[in-house]
């Protein structure tokens, strides 16, 4: 059982019985529902950068 997080939403999703995922760039996304799935397949890299982007610092 493993959790992961919805990229679009931020709820954890339990991988192994989420009943919504989408593959992109050879990665499984995993959805609570089935708006978070279709605003993900619709615009992928927005919330993967959103995601990504509030994890690193930026140095000046």
């Amino acid at each position: 059982m493993a959790q992961v997080k919805d990229p679009v939403c931020g709820m954890m999703v339990d991988s192994e019985t989420a009943r919504h995922k989408s593959e992109y760039q050879g990665q499984t996304y995993y959805f609570c529902a089935p708006g978070c799935k279709t605003a993900f397949d619709k615009e992928p890299e927005k919330y993967l950068q959103s995601g990504e982007g509030e994890h690193h610092q930026h140095h000046h």
